[in-house]
């Protein structure tokens, strides 16, 4: 037991040096630095991320692959799984860091990103990209790598049937760093259209009518198929077709919810607004066959509720339930006839209707944007109907018309190119006998 002398002695020790310890500052009491990550952001992220990869395969490529011909089936899917492996490693190498690594200087260049990340080099365990505060830039590239995925993978809807597979990977390459990267760029990378103030929440005109412009472009490039008009080219399997549906209608939650970047209430709204829109493009397609058809269809039902869910994308964080119950009925009424009528009437053979719901639909959902956005929804966003702003229905506007005359000219210049080189179509004879066997040396049923 310590004796009062021996007690007295410790305790003024102590308190001399609890004395010094506060006297040395706020140095020694400095908290650490906070750490930006939300780990309930990174988690939605993550599965935001895996939703949208799902819409190309197996979701895209099953919904296309039902609606070829049973001789083009696995040549279709081959498509969409080829497209996922190529972007993925051309995103990695150069197409992240030109498309969404801003500048040094916002005004440095407004038209392509920086090559500050050229195989994520820079890229370490704890970076964070500005343009998404909350998760790891190693999230934020890989959710932005789906995207970059589905969007080329859409053209293929347009040349099913036809187009050589070798010239297939070459023109989603090109097509990739020419066109999608750059718009990419443009409206959420920092530069011009972004400026401008467009609005494109999840990726209306850079995903949808850049992939329909090129869509449509393509199909004219190379002409129409063999016995287009005079044989049945109906579609082989309409099961695979409605399971794809129903996966890209789900992995879409992913692609619109997870463009808040954030778990929060935006996301909630987007996703909200994605549900309403879609059903509501489905019934309006519906209605349209049912009236000018007689019969409702399967194939119908599937391509409205696509219309919707394209459509809603560029809108879908900036708009109530009433916008996306609007811009839902506009879409499936819009693209039911530019698909089937204005097709028939023009004569084009776009063989699965990319442009006429992606390039349609995207240009729709981009214009009505500005016309439902609504401030109180978003504080970014400021539109005709609800904050009297008819000047962003102007900027939608200019965004779309930059959107299809860059990538149409573009990728007309790509397909040119490919076509002078290594051929973009398949001999008549292989295109008559299949796709599947000549070009992959196998068949659904061997």
């Amino acid at each position: 037991m310590l004796s009062w002398s021996k007690w007295v002695k410790t305790a003024s020790c102590s308190a001399t040096a609890l004395a010094a310890l506060l006297a040395s500052g706020p140095v020694a009491w400095a908290a650490a630095p906070p750490d930006p990550l939300s780990a309930g952001d990174t988690a939605w992220m993550l599965t935001s991320s895996a939703l949208v990869l799902m819409m190309t395969i197996p979701g895209l490529g099953l919904f296309y692959a039902g609606m070829v011909r049973k001789k083009n089936v696995l040549a279709t899917l081959a498509q969409s799984f080829g497209a996922t492996c190529i972007i993925t490693l051309l995103w990695t190498i150069i197409g992240y860091s030109i498309a969404l690594t801003p500048n040094a200087s916002a005004s440095a260049n407004q038209f392509i990103g920086s090559v500050d990340q050229l195989l994520l080099g820079k890229m370490t365990l704890k970076s964070i990209n500005p343009l998404a505060g909350t998760i790891p830039e190693s999230v934020y590239m890989f959710f932005q790598m789906t995207f970059a995925i589905i969007a080329p993978a859409l053209i293929a809807g347009a040349l099913a049937d036809r187009m050589k597979f070798s010239a297939f990977m070459w023109f989603m390459s090109i097509w990739l760093l020419l066109v999608y990267c750059p718009v990419a760029h443009w409206v959420w990378g920092g530069g011009w259209l972004g400026s401008l103030g467009a609005l494109d929440y999840a990726g209306g005109t850079v995903v949808h009518l850049n992939a329909g412009t090129a869509a449509l472009v393509t199909c004219l490039v190379l002409g129409k198929r063999v016995g287009f008009g005079t044989e049945n080219m109906a579609p082989n399997n309409l099961v695979y077709s409605v399971i794809g549906a129903s996966l890209l209608w789900v992995g879409w939650f992913g692609f619109n919810a997870g463009s808040a970047v954030t778990a929060g209430y935006n996301a909630g709204m987007a996703a909200m607004a994605t549900q309403i829109a879609t059903a509501a493009a489905a019934m309006a397609w519906m209605a349209a066959e049912w009236l000018v058809a007689k019969k409702p269809s399967v194939l119908g039902m599937i391509s409205g509720a696509v219309a919707g869910l394209v459509a809603i994308t560029p809108a879908s964080g900036f708009v109530d339930a009433g916008g996306a119950l609007s811009i839902g009925f506009a879409a499936g009424f819009v693209c039911y006839f530019s698909a089937v009528w204005v097709k028939t009437w023009v004569g084009y053979d776009d063989a699965l209707d990319a442009w006429g719901v992606h390039g349609v639909g995207g240009a729709l959902g981009a214009l009505l944007t500005g016309v439902f956005a609504k401030s109180a929804i978003n504080p970014l966003s400021k539109g005709w109907i609800h904050d009297g702003n008819g000047h962003q229905l102007l900027i939608q506007f200019a965004s779309v018309i930059a959107t299809f005359f860059y990538c149409g000219i573009i990728t007309f210049i790509i397909l040119k190119l490919i076509d002078i080189t290594i051929g973009l179509r398949v001999s008549r004879e292989v295109e008559i006998e299949g796709l599947d066997i000549n070009l992959h040396g196998e068949t659904v049923h061997s």
